[in-house]
């Protein structure tokens, strides 16, 4: 007769209200079938973490694996998810050399993910800057998890802005799916204009992103997507607050009856103006860094609960692409999946504040918006057994850990301390990470359909 369970992973499990020490999660198949606390049931295989934390797997609700190498980088960026504790991505649709803006290209990608992915993927979709609103209805129903479109053009074909016609006319077919849509806010008027003085005046310094691409850039962005969603009934959410009024503007028009939401990216939560000064490229982002005033209110919302969730918004330029001595030439944006679980444990430790919440944050309200929990992010019976174990202590994170590409091994947290470490990631009840070495292949991934 078999044993009830074909394994049991021992440790101090963490959920989003509790911390339960001496617990277990007993697996049969992919999924968690029991969560106790105690002497553990009989299994086939125990493993146990001592008093190590174990978390739900980590869902990072934004993300790109593609923007700068195309479809392959799905295989290098999963692989740093599967060392970050990230068991689930939810990658952007604004890919190298073509957007996901069909349920065909949609196809392909997820026989890229099916292929090459080490870590489930949900996936973003989006439209062409012109004549794509016909294409949301079949995005919607070939199992993409949200929209994504901008108010800022990087390039016409790839991440194009979508002027206010088309994107009220998206808005409205996309309130008929029920999915939603995330928004790239940033004036274009503002921040073009800006940077042209700031070049005229000879000004390319680390400084002048910032200056550029202040905090008004982002709320008049807001206000346009917000004013948008009352009228079409679209969930509107913000793909990346670096200030607390976008998620009090959120508040603001949920309160008129509006379903809008915001996310913090965790770098929004620790860096500023002067690791910008210090970091160079390797510290531009869009939206920029803010104050360090600006850091402390983003945690006041945080721990009101106005924020939907916390993501990345990894974005591995190559290294090349960082090291212009011209900030506005390089490439915008960080490398995140690897630091994030180190980085949002030693965030919320240094606060005083319960790694309950990076369950909260980090996993449950991720995989609520995009539509894959309780299946994704939770810790419970009948949920996939993905699950990140932290070992706390003194550790420094160090850029050349990442197992991406090596053109990909850099990082804005180099030499960072930290209050944790990633020793195991597991994926449907299978270690894809021993805390030295990835141990899954490329195709272990899957494609995961919103529900």
């Amino acid at each position: 007769m078999s044993t009830p369970f074909d394994r049991v992973i021992r440790g101090t499990l963490v959920t989003t209200n509790a911390i339960l020490r001496d617990g277990y999660v007993a697996v049969r198949g992919d999924v968690i079938a029991a969560i106790g606390q105690g002497a553990p049931p009989p299994a086939d295989e125990t493993i146990d973490h001592g008093d190590r934390l174990i978390l739900p797997g980590l869902v990072d609700g934004h993300m790109h694996t593609s923007s700068s190498t195309g479809w392959p980088g799905i295989e290098s960026a999963s692989r740093s998810a599967a060392a970050g504790g990230v068991t689930t991505c939810c990658d952007m649709p604004y890919d190298v050399p073509v957007p996901v803006t069909d349920a065909a290209i949609l196809a392909d990608k997820v026989g890229w993910v099916e292929r090459t992915s080490h870590v489930d993927m949900a996936l973003y979709g989006t439209i062409t800057k012109t004549g794509g609103v016909d294409a949301i209805a079949e995005l919607a129903a070939a199992g993409i998890s949200a929209f994504k479109l901008s108010t800022y053009e990087y390039d016409a074909v790839r991440f194009p802005r979508i002027d206010h016609p088309t994107m009220l006319a998206a808005f409205r077919e996309i309130a008929k799916t029920g999915l939603p849509c995330a928004i790239h806010n940033e004036d274009q008027e503002l921040v073009e204009k800006l940077t042209e003085q700031a070049r005229a005046a000879g000004r390319t310094d680390p400084i002048m992103h910032c200056r550029t691409r202040p905090p008004l850039a982002e709320s008049m962005a807001d206000l346009e997507i917000f004013e948008m969603a009352l009228e079409t009934g679209a969930h509107v959410h913000i793909a990346h607050s670096s200030i607390a009024r976008g998620f009090e503007l959120a508040e603001q028009y949920r309160a008129m009856g509006a379903t809008t939401t915001g996310e913090a990216c965790i770098q929004y939560l620790c860096m500023t103006e002067d690791d910008l000064i210090r970091l160079k490229g390797f510290g531009k982002c869009n939206p920029p860094f803010r104050t360090a005033a600006e850091v402390e209110r983003m945690w006041q919302a945080l721990v009101a609960d106005k924020i939907a969730y916390v993501s990345t918004d990894h974005a591995p330029w190559p290294i090349a692409r960082k090291q212009f001595d011209d900030i506005f030439a390089c490439g915008a944006g960080l490398t995140g999946l690897q630091s994030f679980a180190p980085l949002m444990f030693t965030l919320l430790e240094e606060r005083g504040l319960s790694p309950t919440l990076m369950a909260t944050y980090c996993a449950e309200r991720s995989a609520q918006l995009h539509g894959i929990w309780p299946r994704k992010g939770a810790l419970r019976v009948g949920s996939d057994a993905d699950l990140v174990v932290l070992e706390q202590g003194d550790f420094t994170f160090d850029q050349a850990c990442i197992v991406d590409r090596p053109e990909m091994q850099w990082s804005a947290y180099h030499g960072r301390k930290m209050r944790a470490r990633v020793a195991a990631t597991w994926q449907r009840g299978k270690m894809i990470w021993d805390g030295v070495s990835v141990l899954s292949q490329p195709g272990d991934g899957r494609f995961v359909r919103r529900g």
